[in-house]
């Protein structure tokens, strides 16, 4: 596993890459300007919730005249920030700490898994998701034994109660967990598990059917508990009554989905798939798919032969870069901006690299016009709010808001 270290042997990559490759040169130091340019200004901005966070100095990236220019505006600081979700009828924001606590955006502590969870570099509390309702909350985390843990809390906007393990997955290796859930458009539960770990997917998980891992999960978590189950497959799952394939699959031939998004306009899902040792990819899949994408792992990394074999019918990526070139390492897969804010924004897909700490947009129709628009140190995720405005996360601590300067 590549590993990034941060000052004060601040180890801390979550999304680490593969073992071949070599870190990159020099220490991430977390800084308090997300983006750079050369003019700064100084403000404070209060975070949405019942407490407030003083923002740190931050500076303007001038774009092209076309693009405007934007501001990464410091809103909040946590520890080891990697996810972030919202909550129906909560103006407040929700960021998940790998180091295992979910806190709200004014730092209530709403959750705490800290005592539970496995402290690999790639483990951890990994992803968070509401129910559309609101009324549950659900964690993605691995524990000290390193398996992969879905629960489920009853959550009144004040308590987390009636804790209840969804879905468990061992892990081989303590790497490519995966992490994220988001509820999607049709209202299932998608969970991302990487391939188990291990230098180029050792167990041929990623074209295993038999498994759940290297794959995008679809269930629907709230089922009649009588029924014995803690969850549901949905009947048109892919592969229900597939003999020998796991019926929750929805996607597979990933390494390490780290995040992925619906954009919350057309239903289409973004995939961020973390690479071995030479290509990052992001893969696509269009609202309405049937399910069952085979997006190539470990046959292919990014669009190049990995295992060499044919003969497999594969989705190809619709964004590709190498690995090791200006620092890349891990791709971060954002949102598509569907705010009202930044109107030059509207349509594009954002992404970014957590080791080189570029940010860039990319029409949706157009991806390789992709240019840059920030950067942040330790990029470790994105977030949407209820409006659609967009928010970027590091692991050295901030949580950015993303307006115009």
């Amino acid at each position: 596993m590549r590993l990034v270290v941060a000052v004060l042997l601040f180890v801390v990559i979550v999304t680490a890459c593969s073992p071949e490759a070599p870190p990159p040169a020099g220490p991430l130091t977390p800084r308090a300007e997300a983006t750079t340019g050369a003019e700064a200004t100084t403000g404070a901005e209060a975070t949405t919730g019942s407490e407030a966070t003083t923002a740190a100095p931050e500076t303007s990236r001038t774009t092209p005249a076309e693009r405007g220019e934007l501001r990464f505006r410091k809103i909040g600081e946590f520890e080891q920030p990697v996810a972030f979700a919202v909550r129906e009828g909560d103006d407040r924001m929700y960021v998940a700490e790998q180091t295992g606590r979910l806190r709200t955006s004014g730092g209530k502590t709403v959750i705490d898994l800290s005592g539970e969870v496995s402290g690999g570099n790639e483990q951890g509390l990994l992803g968070v998701a509401f129910h559309p309702s609101g009324r549950w909350v659900y964690l993605d985390w691995t524990d000290a034994q390193g398996r992969t843990h879905v629960t489920e809390w009853a959550y009144d906007g004040s308590k987390a109660t009636g804790r209840r393990d969804v879905l468990t997955q061992d892990q081989p290796f303590p790497n490519h967990n995966g992490g994220q859930l988001a509820f999607g458009p049709d209202g299932y539960l998608y969970i991302a598990l990487g391939d188990g770990g291990g230098a180029g997917d050792p167990e041929g998980n990623g074209q295993d059917l038999g498994t759940l891992l290297g794959k995008i999960l679809r269930i629907d978590p709230r089922v009649d508990s009588r029924g014995g189950r803690p969850y549901k497959v949905p009947e048109d799952n892919p592969f229900v009554g597939k003999e020998g394939a796991k019926t929750e699959i929805w996607a597979y031939g990933l390494r390490n989905p780290w995040r992925f998004t619906f954009d919350r306009e057309t239903g289409d899902l973004w995939i961020g798939d973390v690479g071995q040792n030479a290509w990052e990819e992001v893969d696509y899949q269009p609202a309405g798919s049937e399910g069952g994408e085979n997006y190539g792992w470990s046959l292919r990394e990014g669009d190049k032969s990995f295992r060499g074999e044919k003969g497999r019918e594969l989705v190809d990526p619709v964004i590709v870069y190498p690995l090791n070139q200006g620092g890349n390492c891990s791709v971060i897969a954002g949102h598509v901006y569907r705010g009202e804010k930044i109107q030059w924004l509207q349509g594009q897909f954002l992404y970014g690299d957590f080791c080189a700490g570029w940010i860039k947009a990319a029409p949706v129709d157009e991806l390789e016009k992709a240019a840059e628009i920030g950067e942040v140190e330790q990029l470790s995720s994105f977030g949407q709010g209820h409006d659609g405005e967009l928010y970027a996360l590091s692991l050295a601590g901030p949580l950015y808001r993303i307006e115009p300067a």
